[in-house]
């Protein structure tokens, strides 16, 4: 039988309220990572912070690829833009992200495009191909960022057979690289996970398992409606309470243990497994994604090697002052950060986290977050 979201609230803050919780818990928060950029969306639109339990503590995680797109690949992307007689093409909020240069430089894709660059905003990697054809004569290069979710179509898109014209900036990651590394370098600041749905679709829940299995923390797939997410709280909460551990599938929908095995294939032919650099982190081993060798034609570092300067790895970080990369790693809320609302705004952002609608900064000022 379906449960409503009111009756998942009930069962919660019930369970909250439950002599069994007061002896465990005390007053002690309970603190719930979520991974995904689309999970705090929900969360946040659906006011789910004022609705459950006060006790229960949401974090925002590492989920967002626009936020922990490596500041030189942008860097790159501008100067291929600006310098080469190539159309540049990147899903949309990839062109509103700055990069750390003087004042009155290009800082952002949007700027460039408005200075005579040829960049187009994409939703889906059939229209990157579609440019391609349309314009045989030029270079396309599809500057694509993204996690497991738009790196699966893009491996579908190379095996159909692409265009001679059509180059990839990868700056493709993999999710739970990053979750492993938060768990790998300390105690860790959460006390149950929320996995991605939409990864876990494409990658199968039991990627996911590890969390359990090394780490002892109660972890449970979750979808986007409000829901499925109740589920998972309600899931992560009794796995505590109960000490019986296990990786719950509040998904079934659409997610699978194995998660989709066409698309994982279609992964392993197109593209290896690399140590991959996040703004703000550093490298995660094993996070990234890169062309195969026999698919070396279409890597646009390759083509244009000059653009791809180490040294910005220096400069590459945050912004001055720009707490993104803490926020990203669940260490801080936005409004903690000095700059948010004030400096950084999603009208003026100055971090990434406040560009994208991923972003949790962006996400928690369009919600009305102002304090």
């Amino acid at each position: 039988m379906k449960i409503d979201a009111k009756t998942w609230l009930l069962k919660i803050n019930d369970l909250m309220e439950s002599r069994q919780a007061r002896q465990l818990f005390g007053t002690t928060p309970v603190k719930i990572m979520n991974v995904c950029g689309g999970h705090e969306r929900s969360i946040s639109m659906a006011g789910l912070r004022n609705a459950l339990h006060p006790q229960i503590e949401l974090i925002p995680g590492p989920g967002c690829p626009v936020c922990v797109c490596p500041e030189e690949d942008i860097y790159q992307a501008i100067q291929l833009a600006l310098h080469e007689d190539i159309i540049l093409v990147a899903f949309g909020d990839m062109l509103r992200v700055p990069v750390n240069v003087v004042r009155k430089s290009i800082r952002t894709l949007q700027q460039a495009k408005a200075s005579g660059a040829d960049i187009r905003a994409i939703a889906s990697p059939l229209e990157a191909r579609q440019i391609a054809l349309d314009n045989i004569g030029k270079q396309i290069v599809f500057f694509a960022a993204g996690f497991e979710t738009t790196t699966a179509p893009i491996a579908g898109l190379i095996a159909e057979g692409i265009p001679d014209n059509l180059l990839f900036l990868l700056s493709a990651r993999l999710t739970w690289p990053a979750v492993a590394m938060l768990l790998n370098t300390g105690p860790p600041g959460f006390d149950a996970l929320i996995a991605p749905g939409h990864v876990a679709t494409v990658m199968g829940s039991n990627e996911w398992k590890f969390v359990v299995e090394k780490h002892h923390l109660p972890t449970a797939v979750a979808g986007f409606n409000t829901e499925s997410l109740l589920a998972a709280f309600y899931s992560v909460i009794r796995q505590k309470l109960e000490k019986r551990l296990f990786l719950d599938n509040c998904y079934p929908q659409l997610v699978k243990n194995n998660g989709n095995l066409a698309a994982q294939t279609q992964l392993d032919q197109s593209m290896d497994i690399i140590d991959a650099n996040w703004r703000g982190i550093g490298i995660i081993p094993a996070s990234g994604f890169e062309l195969k060798t026999h698919h070396q034609q279409h890597n646009a570092r390759l083509i244009f090697p000059h653009y791809n300067e180490q040294a910005r790895r220096h400069i590459g970080a945050m912004p001055p002052g720009c707490d993104c990369a803490s926020v990203v790693l669940g260490k801080r809320y936005p409004n903690q950060c000095k700059l948010y609302g004030t400096a950084c705004t999603p009208k003026e952002p100055i971090g990434p986290c406040m560009v994208s609608d991923e972003g949790a900064c962006h996400i928690w000022w369009t919600q009305g977050v102002r304090e």
